[in-house]
């Protein structure tokens, strides 16, 4: 009798594309899912709509206290990880809907979604490009190896606003409230110094 392959875990990979937090850990998450072998449903998020709908507050509107603090402890994990990391990226706070619609078009095509999240993150955090931008989101997917023209005109498609406007909503029902959160058969894991927990639940 063959052997039964255990079957790979399932991700629900919530987050917003342009959370330096989720930058931080987006390659260690990429290589946790490589190693293995899990399967990823990515879903991009309007992140405001999340604060105002579970108590969060955007960065803007935050205390002085709390943003130097949180400048500071993205400044120190961005040391201790060996990441690059831009703290004030000449285009942020940025329209995370046109990167977030990328990124759903990317999925619903059979395209690598995860792999080209961690390329748009990278652009806003470590290369100081605006993911606003239509044009720059095209030669991001090109370098990517895809159809960057035909991707951005199917991230433009009303029912691709819907879907994520859809995943929003998804969200809070789902109880995430900031980005990353990682969700395995409805345990939730926020923020990327969860990851060693998540690594955990499924095995690697």
């Amino acid at each position: 009798m063959a052997e039964r392959r255990p079957v790979p875990a399932a991700i629900q990979y919530w987050f917003s594309t342009a959370s330096p937090w989720t930058w931080l850990g987006s390659a260690r998450f990429g290589e946790l899912v490589r190693r293995v072998g899990a399967r990823v449903d990515v879903l991009p998020v309007d992140l405001g709509a999340v604060f105002a709908a579970t108590g969060g507050t955007p960065f803007p509107q935050r205390s002085e206290a709390r943003r130097t603090y949180r400048q500071l402890e993205l400044a120190r994990w961005s040391r201790r990880l060996g990441v690059p990391l831009t703290l004030e990226p000449r285009h942020y706070p940025v329209d995370r809907g046109p990167s977030s619609r990328l990124l759903i078009a990317a999925r619903n095509e059979g395209l690598d979604a995860l792999a080209l999240s961690h390329v748009v993150l990278r652009a806003i955090w470590a290369e100081d490009q605006d993911i606003a931008d239509w044009s720059t989101l095209e030669r991001l997917a090109a370098c990517c190896g895809h159809d960057g023209g035909a991707l951005v005109r199917a991230a433009a498609q009303p029912e691709v606003e819907r879907e994520y406007l859809d995943n929003t909503r998804r969200a809070v029902e789902a109880q995430v409230f900031g980005s990353p959160t990682f969700i395995v058969d409805g345990e939730r894991f926020w923020g990327q110094d969860r990851l060693d927990f998540l690594a955990e639940r499924i095995g690697g």
